[in-house]
């Protein structure tokens, strides 16, 4: 099997049209098309059905999925087994359309050399074993979510604390608003269909839900975010959130609004989770260039779960977290080599 072809099967299906899946890969939309075509008749199934809004999976398309990647992880090891020392840093980005994404991609601007492999995972304890095994070497996640701890010998700095905004059609009643508090939203129904029970995301969003009274409506089904986007522009009552650096692209007519939040402003809080003990040398630069550029988490004005711990204080820099056996979160410095971790945390694509 073509591991060029299952690669490109596997962007399809998670940017959803051919054109944006062909982007990703730095090929041609036709490239694409064929290396499909190729696996399609390798398999005998129909892998995608393709309509005016994109390509979606067939039932054989979704069934081949976990497959498809796991050949794709076991091709990736039996490379890198054969090439140590010259392999692309792999990191876990959690969606492509996220902000993490656009945080990897400002570190291949200053560092253009630097070859990476970047991969999504959907769940925070595939990622942290993922990590802990050695077969990514990074990925972005929310320390800590309660009950799940970072594996031993794993280590968390934060790297970004990233503002909600409210996002509404243009009849909802806080449309025209500049910015609205979290606690104008208490009765509200937030929609959020992508809210998965037990992901680092949906504890996050139940926690701000409760802090302010308002109520997450995760009831699908998921039909991803065109749909999404349709249903907000048609509501007047409904309204969901994104995260300030998610990039979102509407048609002109759906007149959709960003809204901030403020007095407090939620914040995400992303961080960078590794294995210190991970040789690989691009690994040391991409930790330092987003530690570097993180400002420190600010003492007030901002809300975060009561599972996350203020980092630092204003422009102080980041340090590494552990997790004592208690539980408490504890600096690095104060930690033996012996003590384990927690982790969690990140916006689907809502």
């Amino acid at each position: 099997m073509d591991v060029t072809a299952v690669r490109t099967y596997v962007a399809v299906l998670e940017a959803e049209q051919f054109q944006e899946a062909a982007i990703d890969l730095g090929v041609t939309p036709q490239a694409v098309s064929k290396r499909v075509a190729a696996l399609e008749r390798e398999l005998g199934v129909q892998l995608f059905t393709r309509d005016a809004r994109g390509a979606k999976p067939t039932i054989d398309g979704q069934a081949f999925l976990p497959h498809a990647r796991a050949f794709l992880d076991a091709a990736e090891r039996a490379m890198a087994s054969v090439r140590p020392g010259h392999r692309a840093l792999r990191v876990d980005v959690i969606g492509r359309r996220l902000s993490l994404a656009g945080l990897l991609r400002g570190f291949h601007r200053a560092h253009p050399d630097t070859e990476l492999d970047v991969v999504t995972l959907f769940d925070s304890a595939s990622a942290l074993s993922a990590v802990r095994d050695g077969v990514i070497d990074a990925t972005f996640r929310a320390v800590t979510m309660p009950v799940l701890r970072l594996p031993r010998g794993v280590e968390a700095a934060p790297v970004l604390d990233e503002p909600l905004h409210l996002f509404t059609g243009p009849d909802h009643e806080f449309a025209d608003a500049p910015a609205i508090r979290p606690d104008q939203l208490a009765g509200h129904r937030i929609w959020m269909p992508g809210n998965t029970p037990g992901t680092e995301w949906t504890a996050y969003y139940d926690e701000l839900a409760a802090a302010f009274g308002f109520t997450v409506d995760a009831v699908g089904p998921d039909f991803g975010i065109e749909h999404l986007l349709d249903t907000i522009a048609d509501s007047t009552t409904l309204s969901t959130f994104v995260s300030e650096q998610t990039p979102l692209v509407w048609p002109a007519g759906h007149d959709l609004r960003r809204i901030p939040l403020t007095d407090p402003t939620p914040v995400y809080p992303h961080a960078l989770i590794w294995r210190p003990d991970n040789p690989h040398p691009a690994l040391t630069v991409l930790r330092d260039h987003l530690t570097s550029a993180y400002p420190g988490r600010p003492r007030d004005g901002i809300w975060t779960p009561s599972w996350t711990e203020n980092p630092a204080g204003p422009r102080t820099a980041p340090q590494p977290w552990a997790t004592s056996a208690t539980g408490g979160i504890l600096q690095h410095s104060d930690v033996h080599t012996t003590s384990a971790g927690e982790e969690s945390c990140a916006p689907s694509r809502r």
